[in-house]
């Protein structure tokens, strides 16, 4: 099985091992007396300034043998954000093999390159050696100066740079990279370092032209396809880390800007660390910066080498290489042309082991001599949590400031909505029982259409999920932080546009007689449903993958809730089956708050007698009749029945409706219960769910 320590084992956390020893040449021990964990900690960062690789004590080899990777495919239903219940179809899973009886090393200053066809393996094998595919299903042995990976110390000092680019587009270059490196570097580094690393870092990416220049996306300009890769990269080796993983880093890419890309690799790798990339074709300049080839067919090794011996293999194997040709093209079209063979590479695959046993591979993995000395403890995270939510709400808010259309379009919105409502329902009669009708139709459209005024922020908190999951899988900060700071940063945006929907409607229609204080409670109810809605977006958007399918499921449930909510069917109505879910619906606790503050006077008549005649077949004859057949039911029921007669008081209407069952302020605090509990359930959403390695 593949070797990765558990940090909790003596040796992650007693002497020093020889792999730490070696790599205390090339990290720097940052004591902090703070970290806001509650107990004194040791940082590992690296030096700010370029290494010398000859003046190490040690040179770091990455080695990896017989590495076996077999994953279950079927045709299940796959439902990531419920792992531990994806049992729908239980028929046997087909096994596949992704990997089989991989090795070879990767040495400190040099690039290896794992080349191949779509389907080889090479992005399988970049995650295994990253440690992205789950204990148990990956076996071999994967070594670093022959010691087995402790998995905290692979998350310290290694950076995994993902095909696609995950960035904020409204951020330049620059704040782009300062961001990393206030949540990558720990406090101790002192403002003025974290800059100079963030400047020598857009220098060594030859990023200088573009550093005031936004990332960009769809509907604003910025950085081209490699400046935007060469960011990606930048945000990852911040903290300078000694191996440096990525997933196909020129895919979709120009020649000259995958020329650019991989010349910064290979300067990244002059400077002290191991870079492992994959690609898959490489042009013959590109193909002439690397160090090493590991080339793959079907999860096998056809070759491993440098590639100035590829013409050589090839010339031997019986295939030589024309003059003009590049050596990465010819081998892949050789491969293609044995993969679609009867026999398949296999013949290519006996020769790469006769050809590896042919020539002269010394190995430089093996363990270094155990030196003493003290104890060195690997972090979990560079900085306290507050630090980490003071930088994430920063980053959020200043992207979401650079796009004021977002917020333009949603302000607009609200008010368009509250003027729709407030014009179709303007001024409604107090004292009359149609006036009151209408009243309740108005809290219960007021009511569903709170529920979709935060619906457009999915799309940016999808991405920024996306980001937070690439950025937490190499614990750059953790997911409290981020699910704190979520909302956090939501709390001005809620606040305008509760208070400019309250003062619309509430003044508009004429709730609560134009009284401040019913005006106040209105607004609080307005926004607490609102964030109820809010914090349920967030749990959508932790479940699903992508923004198309939670928006589907978003507005339906959204929708549901209303239903439910007891402004349609009322509450005694709704079937026994169903009403765990009428108690459920934040729509709900706001439609009986509305009605509560509206009808609070318990004494007000709302309904007198007279008016029992309208809407029906006797609403036109004369007042005089009307009087007379109230005297004639008077005198049935025993009482006297007069046209003035108060039929529904306050209390009454309440109870009618099925919202006498739990006060105003016991409606409001349920609201704001509920966003509360639908953060925390976003937040375990999270952590049971944003695991990127591979089953």
């Amino acid at each position: 099985m593949a070797q990765i320590n558990d940090p909790s084992s003596s040796n992650a956390y007693g002497s020093p091992t020889p792999l730490l020893s070696c790599l205390s040449d090339d990290i720097q021990v940052q004591q902090e007396q703070d970290t806001g964990e509650g107990a004194a900690a040791q940082h590992l960062v690296h030096k700010i300034a370029d290494r010398n690789i000859a003046n190490q004590a040690c040179s770091l080899v990455l080695a990896f043998s017989n590495l076996t990777y077999e994953a279950k495919i079927s045709c299940k239903l796959n439902w990531s954000f419920l792992p531990r219940f994806n049992m729908i179809n239980k028929e046997p899973a087909e096994t596949k093999v992704l990997l089989y009886d991989i090795s070879g090393e990767a040495y400190e200053g040099q690039i290896l390159a794992v080349m191949g066809a779509s389907g080889s393996g090479k992005s399988t094998l970049i995650d295994a050696l990253a440690n992205r595919i789950s204990k148990g299903s990956l076996k071999g042995l994967i070594t670093l100066n022959g010691e087995p990976f402790d998995s905290r110390l692979l998350k310290t000092i290694s950076a995994y740079v993902r095909q696609d680019d995950l960035l904020f587009p409204m951020l330049t270059v620059e704040e782009t990279i300062t961001f990393a490196a206030e949540l990558r570097l720990p406090r101790g580094i002192s403002k003025i370092d974290k800059k100079k690393r963030v400047e020598d870092l857009i220098v060594q990416l030859d990023l200088s032209d573009c550093a005031q220049t936004i990332i960009g996306d769809e509907g604003h300009r910025g950085v081209s396809g490699g400046q935007r890769k060469r960011v990606s990269i930048g945000i990852e080796i911040i903290h300078d880390p000694i191996i440096l993983f990525l997933d196909e880093p020129i895919t979709g890419l120009d020649s000259t800007s995958a020329y650019a890309v991989v010349k910064v690799l290979q300067r990244i790798a002059e400077t002290g660390s191991i870079v492992i990339m994959s690609v898959h074709q490489p042009s013959f300049r590109i193909l002439n910066l690397m160090d090493q080839l590991l080339i793959l067919s079907k999860g096998q090794i056809v070759y491993g080498g440098s590639p100035s011996d590829l013409p050589l293999f090839m010339e031997n194997l019986g295939h030589p290489v024309p003059r003009d040709e590049n050596p990465a093209e010819a081998i892949l079209d050789l491969i293609c042309d044995l993969e679609n063979s009867s026999d398949g590479t296999s013949s290519l695959v006996d020769y790469n082991r006769m050809w590896e046993k042919k020539e002269d591979h010394t190995t430089r993995s093996a363990a270094v001599e155990r030196p003493s000395g003290t104890a060195t403890k690997v972090p979990e995270f560079a900085n306290p949590c507050w630090i980490e939510v003071w930088v994430l709400a920063k980053r959020s808010l200043l992207n979401s400031f650079r796009m004021p259309e977002v917020f333009a379009s949603r302000f607009v919105v609200t008010l368009a909505t509250g003027l729709i409502v407030a014009s179709l329902c303007w001024r409604l009669d107090q004292d009359s029982l149609q006036g009151n009708e209408d009243k309740l139709k108005a809290l219960a459209f007021v009511t569903i259409s709170i529920l979709f005024l935060t619906g457009d922020g999915a799309a940016m908190l999808f991405l920024e999920k996306n980001i937070m999951l690439r950025e937490t899988s190499h614990n750059v900060y953790r997911k409290s932080s981020y699910a704190l700071s979520e909302g956090l940063t939501w709390i001005p945006c809620l606040l305008i546009l509760s208070l400019t929907y309250s003062a619309i409607t509430f003044w508009g229609i004429g709730f609560g007689d134009g009284l401040p204080a019913r005006f106040c409670i209105y607004s609080a109810i307005v926004l607490a449903e609102l964030w109820a809605a809010n914090s349920y977006l967030m749990i959508v958007v932790g479940l699903f993958p992508d923004a198309t399918a939670g928006l589907v499921v978003l507005v339906a449930t959204v929708v549901y809730f209303f239903f439910f909510s007891g402004a349609l069917i009322n509450r005694d109505h709704i079937p026994a089956y169903w009403i765990w879910y009428h108690y459920l619906s934040p729509a709900k606790y706001a439609y009986d708050a509305f009605l509560q503050t509206e009808f609070v006077d318990s004494t007000r008549c709302y309904s007198r007698a007279i008016e029992s005649f309208d809407h029906t077949k006797l609403a036109g004859v004369s007042q005089e009749l009307k009087q007379q057949v109230l005297r004639g039911f008077g005198e049935v029921l025993g009482m006297n029945i007069t046209a003035s007669k108060c039929m529904r008081t306050g209390a009454q209407v309440l109870k009618l409706i099925g919202a006498d069952d739990l006060s105003i302020w016991a409606s409001l605090l349920i609201n704001f219960a509920w966003s509360f509990f639908f953060r925390v359930l976003f937040f375990v959403i999270l952590l049971f769910s944003g695991n990127l390695k591979r089953k």
